[in-house]
């Protein structure tokens, strides 16, 4: 059995690893790390674990959580500059880390002050020489990396259906490189986490949609480097980020110009290539593009390619759940890899409907 450790498990990537973890018939949970639930069960933290699982809580400092805690891999269900300041103690333990921020997804130290500008941080990374060893973690693109590597840089949430969405027609040079890329992404509250916020409070939220952060998302950074690597030049792309008055889900719509003729009919054929044999990535008919609620609570990403001919642009659907593929989902996807395991293992199940 797999070990795990997992660091944060009051929020709701600690929680969404404990349920996987529960279903999971090759991992088991090692120790429960977190801050302001220290002493309690996580049980009495989230109660619909009772009975299935009542860890204590333990701090990070505890012998609990310890180099002796028999753990094999470290979640690190963190805020930004948590799993840089300690990664490296979990490493000399013995274990692997999939960190759930920014922390681990750019491979130098320029893109990742890029990124870190754009939260607002301004220390300098705490573990520049794990940079260039970490693999970014979004398995339908990195597995060869992610197995072999002992730090997984989980990718954003919005960066999931974005990349699965554009990054076949990239690769194929089917879309002009050089016209507008524009990702019109929206997401649920739940991506803001758990902890309560002015923006974010019920009568601010409920029939409200807005946009934020339109100066400059930090996920931007990690798509226009995924989607530069595969295209292997520069790309660029226009991102607005919205939330919806929902609990859970992103919908990603992706415009681009279509390369001189090219036709739905050949997108859908690189897509099906692309796609063919992906566990979690189902491609919806031009009919039927699918909607949040088909992959609430699983680790799916449904994908609809809906080019329109008439304008000349590709257009792309993606939706997932952002606490699933977008966080957890991914999360235990990496982990599977990094042990060898079946990819599948613990996420085989398909979303919770209504």
């Amino acid at each position: 059995m797999v070990r795990a450790k997992i660091i944060g498990a009051g929020g709701y990537g600690g929680v969404g690893i404990i349920e996987i973890i529960l279903r999971h018939p090759e991992m088991e949970i090692a120790c429960l790390v977190g801050v302001s639930d220290v002493g309690k069960n996580i049980s009495e933290v989230w109660p619909h674990l009772r009975g299935f699982c009542d860890e204590v809580v333990v701090a990070a400092d505890s012998p609990e959580a310890g180099p002796d805690a028999g753990a094999d891999i470290a979640f690190f269900a963190t805020p930004d500059g948590v799993g840089q300041a300690v990664a490296a103690r979990e490493l000399e333990s013995g274990r692997r880390v999939v960190d759930y921020s920014g922390d681990f997804r750019f491979d130098n130290v320029d893109t990742y002050a890029e990124y870190a500008r754009r939260i607002g941080r301004t220390d300098p990374h705490a573990s520049p020489d794990l940079l260039a060893e970490c693999a970014y973690g979004l398995t339908e693109l990195n597995r060869s990396e992610i197995a072999a590597a002992r730090v997984v840089g989980n990718p954003g949430c919005f960066a999931v259906g974005c990349i699965l969405g554009l990054v076949p027609a990239v690769r194929e040079g089917l879309i002009d490189l050089h016209g507008p890329i524009v990702c019109d992404a929206k997401t649920g509250v739940s991506g803001a986490g758990k902890k309560p916020g002015a923006t974010f409070h019920y009568p601010e939220r409920y029939e409200n949609v807005s946009a934020y952060r339109l100066a400059g998302h930090q996920h931007v950074m990690e798509i226009e480097t995924q989607l530069s690597a595969a295209a292997g030049e520069p790309v660029k792309v226009t991102f607005t980020p919205q939330v919806v008055p929902v609990t859970r889900g992103i919908l990603s719509t992706l415009y681009a110009p279509l390369a001189a003729g090219v036709t739905q009919k050949r997108v859908e054929e690189v897509y099906r290539a692309a796609y063919d044999g992906e566990p979690f990535v189902r491609l919806r008919s031009l009919a039927e593009p699918g909607g949040t609620s088909e992959v609430r609570g699983s680790n799916l990403c449904d994908v609809a390619i809906a080019c329109d001919e008439r304008t000349g642009t590709f257009r792309a659907v993606a939706h997932l759940d952002n606490l699933m593929k977008g966080q957890a989902g991914s999360a235990m996807q990496n982990a599977n890899v990094m042990f060898g395991l079946d990819e599948t293992c613990g996420l085989n199940l398909p979303g919770s409907h209504p």
